[in-house]
């Protein structure tokens, strides 16, 4: 089963990040149980292209990390049936993070995650970001499915 078209207002219901954290604008497939593909619209009003680069913007590697993290966070919410539920996705470990190329203002990013493992309290992930079909950067990571901190 393929559900298609989130806008941010579902994606809202699925994760408790915010602006200026909130890093998925948009589902534009999600196969339970398999693979997300959302997508962030980078924009230069962006609060970490103030001091990432003065003159020569460009995306932090670690928020594009965060945004795959966000997706997958999206995918193991639907797959788990956790909405609702007040459970966090956490992240465990980051492995084999490669940044191929830059994300500057004014693209979006398309965010590509994949379940590698998954079980009812960790998951593992593999993810891809990419501009325009090219890779920017590529992650496995590891998150756990646990109550939100009181």
């Amino acid at each position: 089963m393929s559900e298609t078209g989130f806008d941010v207002v579902e994606v809202l219901k699925r994760l408790p990040h915010r602006y200026p954290l909130l890093l998925v604008d948009r589902v534009a497939e999600l196969v339970p149980d398999e693979r997300i593909h959302a997508v962030k619209a980078v924009s230069f009003n962006e609060q970490f292209f103030q001091g990432h680069f003065p003159g020569a913007p460009i995306m932090p590697g670690v928020l594009q990390i965060e945004a795959l993290a966000q997706a997958a966070g999206v995918l193991a919410v639907e797959s788990l049936g956790l909405a609702g539920s007040g459970k966090l996705v956490y992240f465990m470990a980051i492995e084999n993070a490669k940044f191929r190329s830059p994300v500057t203002p004014g693209v979006l990013l398309d965010l590509k995650v994949s379940f590698v493992q998954k079980r009812a309290r960790v998951c593992k992930f593999a993810g891809e970001a990419s501009v325009d079909g090219k890779v920017t950067c590529e992650v496995q990571f590891t998150a756990m499915i646990a109550d939100a901190p009181e």
